[in-house]
């Protein structure tokens, strides 16, 4: 059994004492459900903050990016060994990094193969542009993105990854993929070259999420699906009402 995952991505909100205050909002709910897997991705900014607040809870903390180099002359960027002093997990290969930022299968890759060296659990992402999916090109893309992401790593370190399926034309538009859709995306281009690459085991034990759009409304339609674990939620991550909602139907 795959434990559901749930993970809010804050991307650039919040001040260090805005984050506190959401996260004081939502703990004490937050806390009573079982059965599934939290984690909050604030700006590094918050990381000590939030610490505080989730110490001796169950809650992970998360970063929304590193650098592959471990230090040196690389202005505005963070390493993990400054991730890890707060962070459990590193979202990866995000569509925005990507877009906005020239990020690539390559970077990722490095980037992946650096959090886990250092004990972080890398939450990869990988989707299709708009372009993409109306060219009947999603399972080629989002194929090429796992096998490259994740080029070299072994067994042992591939069992560790948390993938997050994101469709592009869906994040931050309010146009989600229907649970089916997705179902099918994460079976084809992420099981399968994941059973390719490492094993069936492996395929079978990893974690995919979806995210784009995720909602409270439509929540539970991609959790009742079987091959979804969980989410990668943005803008309702940042709503305590709605942010519940989403984890109480993941439990479920």
């Amino acid at each position: 059994m795959r434990k559901p995952l749930v993970a809010g991505n804050w991307k650039m909100n919040k001040t260090a004492e805005e984050a506190r205050l959401l996260v004081a909002e939502m703990l004490p709910e937050l806390q009573k459900i079982d059965g599934v897997e939290l984690v909050i991705c604030p700006p590094s900014t918050s990381f000590m903050t939030i610490s505080a607040v989730l110490a001796g809870t169950q809650i992970g903390l998360g970063a929304q990016n590193l650098h592959w180099e471990g230090s040196g002359a690389y202005t505005g960027e963070i390493s993990a060994n400054m991730v890890k002093e707060f962070c459990k997990y590193v979202i990866l290969g995000h569509s925005e990094r990507r877009a906005m930022f020239g990020e690539s299968d390559e970077t990722v890759n490095k980037k992946v193969k650096t959090a886990i060296s250092n004990d972080l659990i890398p939450i990869v992402c990988v989707g299709e542009t708009l372009v993409e999916f109306e060219e009947n090109k999603t399972i080629e893309i989002v194929s090429r993105q796992v096998i490259e992401g994740l080029k070299d790593l072994t067994k042992e370190q591939a069992s560790k990854l948390v993938i997050a399926y994101e469709p592009v034309w869906a994040i931050g538009t309010g146009k989600a993929a229907s649970g089916d859709g997705a179902n099918k995306v994460i079976n084809e281009s992420i099981r399968l070259p994941l059973e390719k690459m490492f094993s069936q085991e492996i395929a079978q034990g990893v974690r995919i999420l979806y995210g784009g759009s995720v909602n409270a409304a439509n929540a539970a339609e991609f959790f009742g699906q079987q091959e979804i674990d969980g989410a990668l939620v943005g803008g309702a991550s940042l709503k305590p009402g709605d942010f519940l909602v989403i984890v109480k139907a993941a439990a479920k």
